[in-house]
Parts: structure tokens; C-alpha cells; sequence
């Protein structure tokens, strides 16, 4: 398994922080979601709101329409569980296994990887949006200088060419 590329793509934003949820950390760790979420209880003290939340019923079925999930037998019996970046690492903490340890570390590098390709689309954007300020009025102003030439070129008329020399 290849960590990084497989970690991205289940970080998800909910209540507006990228979290992963139990299931793919579970995986990632190579335990099962039961054996995670007895840690998790075992270990609540470890577990403030801001490193991990139960999702609400309807975060969950919002969260179910994005995602393809299994509709045959088994499935969700309680609402999943949702780490942020430092409830991910702790959790690797208390299942306190080699591969949750190297998975761990892995998992916060994907964080601080989304982390920072934001702070560039972000940086990225307000670039645009201040060059876009800048050239605003150059359309208008193009042509009004385009007018201008154009009424100077018709208004002058041909004048009577002296000759020059004598004769």
C-alpha cells in the first residue's frame, strides 16, 4: 500500500475540518472499525471534541449520498466516528501497533500536504483577483483611446501640398 496517494482522497470536510473518518483509518491502521472504536471508548480523555466527533444522523446521510456504500447486509450500526488531523495521530497512539505508528505519521503528512495546497490556491487566488482589479477599466480605456485616433484620422481633412523647390 502506498500511503499518501491512498490517504488524500478520504480526508473530507465536515463541520468545516478536514477529517478522516473511522473506517479508512481502521483500514489504514489494519485493524478492524470495531477494535478502533473500542480504543476510542476505552480512551475518550484522549479524544477532545477537536481531535474527534461522532458524525449527527444527518451528516452521516449526507455523507452516505456522496460516497458509494454498501447496501447489502452488515453496514453502520452506530454513526461513525470522524478524526481530525491530531485525533488520527492519536489514535495510532493507543492502538500503539508498528503499522499504526508508520500510518500515523503518513496520515499527518496528508493534512499538512491538503494544508498547504490550499495556502497556494488561496495564495493563487487572491493573485488573480488583484490582476483582475488591475485590468478592470483597460477594456474601456482601449477604447476610448481607439475612438479618439479614429476621430482624429476622419476630422483632419487633406491639406494642399506645397510644392517644394522652385518652379
Amino acid at each position: 500500500m502506498n500511503f499518501p496517494e491512498n490517504i488524500g482522497p478520504r480526508i473530507r470536510v465536515i463541520r468545516q475540518q478536514r477529517v478522516i473518518l473511522a473506517a479508512d483509518l481502521a483500514e489504514l491502521y489494519g485493524v478492524s472499525v470495531r477494535r478502533l472504536n473500542e480504543q476510542i471508548r476505552r480512551n475518550l480523555e484522549r479524544f477532545p471534541a477537536d481531535f474527534a466527533f461522532q458524525l449527527t444522523d444527518e451528516e452521516w446521510i449526507s455523507l452516505k449520498s456522496q460516497i458509494a456504500t454498501s447496501k447489502g447486509r452488515g453496514g453502520v450500526r452506530k454513526l461513525p466516528w470522524a478524526f481530525t488531523e491530531h485525533g488520527a495521530i492519536q489514535a495510532a497512539n493507543v492502538l500503539n501497533s508498528p503499522q499504526a505508528i508508520q500510518v500515523g505519521l503518513a496520515v499527518v503528512r496528508a493534512f499538512v500536504a491538503l494544508r498547504s495546497a490550499h495556502a497556494n490556491y488561496v495564495e493563487l487566488e487572491d493573485c488573480v483577483r488583484r490582476l483582475a482589479e488591475k485590468v478592470d477599466g483597460h477594456d474601456t480605456d482601449l477604447a476610448a483611446i481607439v475612438a479618439a485616433i479614429r476621430q482624429l484620422a476622419s476630422s483632419s481633412t487633406p491639406r494642399k501640398r506645397r510644392k517644394i523647390g522652385f518652379g
